[in-house]
């Protein structure tokens, strides 16, 4: 009994600092997500680092959403591209399709 305890407070302790890693994510992606738009900013190389970088946490609703806004963005300007990003994410987070990305932009 007391291992099941441990095991699942060690599992609770992971889901907050997963948790806690999302948002933190949100903090740091949201403002440069925003710019880049706001600003028209056309940088490939730019635009592709956030959505790398934005793919690890796209567990997380707050960031999916985050990550969505930027390849409808994106699709104007690399629409290849862009789909490679959706299947990336489709790959990763959303095998059975239940996530609802869309599979047309925008």
């Amino acid at each position: 009994m007391k291992n099941k305890k441990s095991l699942l407070d060690t599992l609770r302790l992971l889901a907050e600092g997963q948790q806690k890693l999302a948002l933190q994510a949100l903090d740091a992606y949201e403002p440069l997500v925003t710019a880049t738009i706001k600003n028209n900013n056309i940088n490939q190389h730019e635009i592709e680092h956030l959505l790398d970088g934005m793919l690890d946490f796209c567990y997380d609703d707050a960031i999916l959403v985050l990550y969505r806004k930027l390849c409808r963005y994106y699709f104007d300007i690399n629409p290849a591209a862009t789909v490679d990003y959706i299947d990336l994410y489709r790959e990763r987070w959303d095998e059975d399709g239940k996530m609802n990305f869309k599979k047309t932009l925008p």
